[in-house]
């Protein structure tokens, strides 16, 4: 037929011959015209890790990166050779409330839309002291089918023992229940700073622990090591599988003092990493703990049985806000994304509000439905380890498993975990990491949507119920089982990354409604509309993250004009936007004619001043410049001193 097609040629790539990196790189220096390949193309993460702008097979052979089959060679893509496809990962979510009888009302709730383990925290549940409050919290829930995930702090034993009175009473064969029921006895020293008792006196309970649950609850580990007391410090992921593998060692060296075997052991001990905002780090921090954790249990002779990690994962809490709170369910979305590609076996997602109260119903359902859609919508239990075979991915996880195993040597070189929390190398270096993100923040070298970036001023923040959840309440407990001298540490103070930004927003919201008047900030744009939109703009962002009330207009022909009405304004601060070319003849009169009807008003200059101007800029008054390096938050500090704002 004349108006069928004619068949596709058969394309031969042959011609072609695929480039390498060394070439590739040649081609690229040559693209950039004399700027710096290293500084343009190359960027180093918080981990001292430096990443490629291209990664290729050569990459991942030089740094020996496995790729071997799920379920063999380290665990590296995942402890099943299946993957999901049969055994999908733990939906998990805490009852985080401070009575069992509502705490039971969450968790059935959510065992019944879609959540397959029994999350709650004893450490937030003051009234979770008897056998019928444990009555009141399980009431209605089959523990025999859904397995566990509970994290007890320090110790496990009141929680435990709480629990096998209670499987008592109404008749359930303890040994049908499965899971976590779990502490951390050094985390919690790390997160509090002290602990009623001496660390050997939290190694006797673990023993005991172990030991009846190796009895009785066969499929129950009681050890469950968390990374969240490191990350929410701000702590690399480096620092983070450090610590939490110092950790596991030592309780390895503790328990097996007292008589347990390795594989005794590794079988009790669970881990659960939080997922932070590097998606493709967060990916290969679960790939590299499967690698360390074989290697560990390797050294120690254990099984290979023994050598497979039980993996764990939570969304984080250091990264969500408390403005444009809604934008947590996005950072929830993509950190819950990394674990199951990281392959987790179980996961916890953090509902939008937590930063901010008890989550209601609706944020609770949110948060389920991100790991339920994924299940049952995008079939994300169908891949086993689809990062496998990325260069990138092998190469940064082969990376990062070296360099946090050269670190995890030098802890134990140095007498442990607990020795580095007591001489406090740990702390300062969680400490460096934390405060080298609040300068990245700071210059908007990170971006937080919300926050430091796009910020939403017309925002009502969420209000709070009046529920909140107790400090600690397991104290009591905890000092009637440790009768000896109790460990004391700096203790690694939690943190939000965007706290600092969120301080000073909520500064300018109390002033407001104080004194009824606004910080504001003047725009002295000069000239039409195209000479000064995009530093307009610019500054409008900029001004806005410290929920400033920013004066526009279409531009002004001269400076004199200019500087009446940014004076006429009332506001704290004028920004004169224009061009490079326009500012050496605007500037100085403009900062001149401001300064000297009103002394105390900042000017600043959108954009960085050219170095053979500046300082005519700033004789004439100009106080400081804004631009895609300036440091947001001081300016912001500046523009509130100058509204009175402490």
């Amino acid at each position: 037929m004349e108006n069928e097609k004619a068949p596709l040629p058969t394309v031969d790539f042959s011609e072609f011959v695929p480039p390498t990196y060394t070439e590739w790189k040649e081609e690229a220096i040559a693209t950039l015209k004399g700027a710096p390949f290293d500084k343009k193309l190359l960027s180093k993460t918080y981990e001292g890790i430096t990443l490629e702008p291209l990664y290729t097979a050569e990459h991942a052979a030089a740094f020996g990166a496995k790729n071997g089959f799920p379920g063999a060679d380290g665990y590296l893509r995942g402890t099943s050779a299946a993957g999901y496809s049969v055994t999908p990962w733990l939906i998990a979510q805490k009852g985080d409330a401070a009575y069992p009888k509502e705490a039971n009302a969450i968790l059935r709730e959510g065992l019944s839309k879609g959540v397959s383990a029994i999350c709650f925290d004893p450490q937030c549940c003051p009234e979770i002291s008897t056998l019928d409050d444990m009555k009141t919290l399980l009431d209605g829930i089959d523990i025999a089918k859904y397995p566990f995930q509970v994290f007890c702090g320090a110790s496990t034993t009141p929680t435990l023992d709480l629990l096998a009175a209670y499987t008592e009473q109404v008749g359930i064969d303890p040994a049908a229940l499965s899971g976590i029921i779990g502490a951390d006895p050094l985390g919690s020293l790390a997160r509090q700073g002290a602990t009623c008792g001496s660390m050997e006196s939290y190694y006797d309970q673990m023993f005991a622990c172990l030991r009846w649950a190796g009895k009785k609850t066969p499929l129950i580990k009681t050890i469950f090591i968390q990374g969240s007391v490191y990350h929410e410090g701000g702590a690399s992921a480096v620092q983070e599988l450090t610590a939490m593998f110092a950790a596991a060692v030592a309780y390895m060296d503790a328990l097996g003092k007292r008589g347990f075997s390795v594989d005794e052991i590794a079988a009790k001990i669970a881990f659960s990493f939080p997922l932070g905002a590097d998606f493709f780090m967060e990916i290969a921090k679960l790939r590299a703990a499967r690698l360390m954790w074989a290697r560990i249990i390797e050294a120690y002779g254990g099984s290979a049985e023994a050598a497979k990690l039980d993996c764990h994962a939570a969304t984080s809490h250091f990264t969500s806000t408390v403005y444009d709170p809604y934008v947590n369910v996005l950072r929830a979305t993509t950190q819950a994304f990394s674990g199951v590609v990281g392959g987790a076996d179980g996961l916890t997602v953090e509902p939008f509000d937590a930063t901010v109260r008890l989550s209601d119903e609706q944020s609770r359902r949110i948060a389920r439905n991100i790991q339920v859609m994924m299940q049952n919508e995008f079939n994300l239990n169908t891949p086993v380890d689809p990062a496998g075979g990325s260069w990138y991915v092998e190469t940064l996880t082969a990376q990062l498993a070296e360099t946090a195993w050269k670190e995890l040597q030098r802890i134990e070189e140095q007498g442990g975990l607990l020795a580095s929390l007591k001489s406090g190398s740990l702390q300062a270096a969680i400490a460096a990491t934390l405060s080298e993100r609040f300068k990245k923040l700071s210059t908007r070298a990170d971006r937080a949507v919300g926050s430091n970036m796009y910020a939403n001023t017309q925002e009502t923040r969420l209000s709070t119920d009046g529920r909140t959840l107790p400090a600690d309440c397991c104290g009591s407990k905890d000092a009637a089982l440790n009768k000896g001298d109790g460990e004391t540490v700096a203790a690694i103070a939690p943190h939000r990354w965007t706290e600092q930004y969120e301080a000073l927003r909520v500064k300018t919201e109390e002033h407001a409604a104080k004194t009824g008047k606004k910080t504001k900030v003047f725009l002295a744009n000069m000239g039409p509309l195209t000479q000064h939109k995009a530093r307009a703009d610019f500054t409008t962002g900029f001004m806005e993250v410290g929920g400033f009330e920013v004066l526009k207009n279409d531009g002004f022909d001269s400076t004199q004009a200019a500087a009446e009405a940014a004076i006429a304004s009332g506001a704290q601060a004028a920004v004169i936007c224009s061009t490079d070319d326009t500012y050496p003849a605007l500037v100085p009169p403009l900062a001149r004619a401001i300064k000297a009807k009103a002394p105390n008003m900042l000017v600043l200059l959108a954009g960085l001043p050219a170095p053979e101007f500046k300082d005519s800029y700033t004789e004439a008054g100009m106080d400081d410049c804004i631009h895609i390096r300036a440091d947001c938050l001081s300016i912001i500090r500046k523009i509130q001193q100058a509204g009175g704002i402490e």
